[in-house]
């Protein structure tokens, strides 16, 4: 995701300390429960992740639909009209990541500085110009949908939401709340609007509704009664939080 490219120093850091430290890793491998209590092992940590939330709206199962895995990990390729159902962290980051254009700004100082409206040489009070900012337009027309009639962004973080929501409506991304989904066509998405039907002619639309937790492995330790724990967004899908299942996985470590 465009201004997330810090992360990326999180896996870096992750991987080197793994190797570091001798860690066995088998990548690639989709591993089924009769493997795992085939090894015997002492302790079981499932921190298998989450999965799409899957919602129950008439022609869901039409190939205009996608998940923000299909956009964001399976580089499925997307339309220039979209409808983002689901406006949490993830619908934001979607949202940031269809309508961005070229390089992201963050990894430039110059380009962020001028996107913002920062006076480099502090001419200005407060060092801010007195003039609009640059930004990018977006090549695509997006709607950023929500049941709640809350305000969208709500629950993102004190410090940063501002500024998502700031970048969305400068690319005239349509944030729209209090929608019912009433149901999917060719045509695009129906909805109901201030109590009135209206259709959201769209090439793609994205569910971005939340996830569940991925459990599978732990029922089936379960039922073979061998000592397991949940981590991560295997343990609570609400609210993806890194730092969160970080915490979680180190403090497990020291108790085991």
């Amino acid at each position: 995701i465009p201004g997330k490219e810090e992360f990326y120093e999180t896996l870096r850091y992750y991987k080197v300390k793994l190797k570091k430290h001798g860690v066995h890793l088998h990548l690639g491998k989709f591993i089924k429960g009769e493997e795992l209590i085939a090894h015997n092992y002492d302790e079981y940590i499932i921190a298998t992740g989450i999965k799409p939330r899957k919602l129950s709206i008439e022609g869901i199962e039409l190939p205009l639909v996608l998940s923000y895995l299909d956009v964001l990990k399976r580089d499925v390729q997307v339309g220039n009209r979209v409808a983002i159902i689901g406006a949490g962290g993830i619908g934001f980051d979607v949202a940031e990541f269809l309508s961005h254009n070229g390089s992201s700004t963050s990894m430039d100082k110059m380009a962020f500085m001028r996107e913002w409206g920062v006076d480099t040489n502090i001419e200005r009070a407060g060092g801010v110009k007195d003039m609009n900012p640059e930004f990018k337009e977006s090549k695509r027309e997006i709607y950023l949908l929500q049941r709640k009639r809350a305000k969208l962004g709500k629950g993102l973080g004190k410090t940063t939401g501002w500024i998502h929501r700031t970048n969305l409506k400068k690319k005239n991304v349509k944030m729209i709340s209090g929608v019912s989904y009433k149901r999917i066509t060719e045509q695009g998405l129906e909805v109901i609007l201030d109590g009135k039907p209206k259709l959201l002619e769209v090439d793609n639309i994205i569910i971005c509704a939340g996830q569940e937790p991925m459990k599978d492995l732990g029922h089936f330790l379960e039922t073979a009664d061998r000592p397991y724990y949940f981590i991560g967004g295997a343990d609570v899908a609400k609210e993806l939080d890194a730092k969160r299942a970080i915490d979680q996985g180190m403090r497990l470590a020291c108790k085991l």
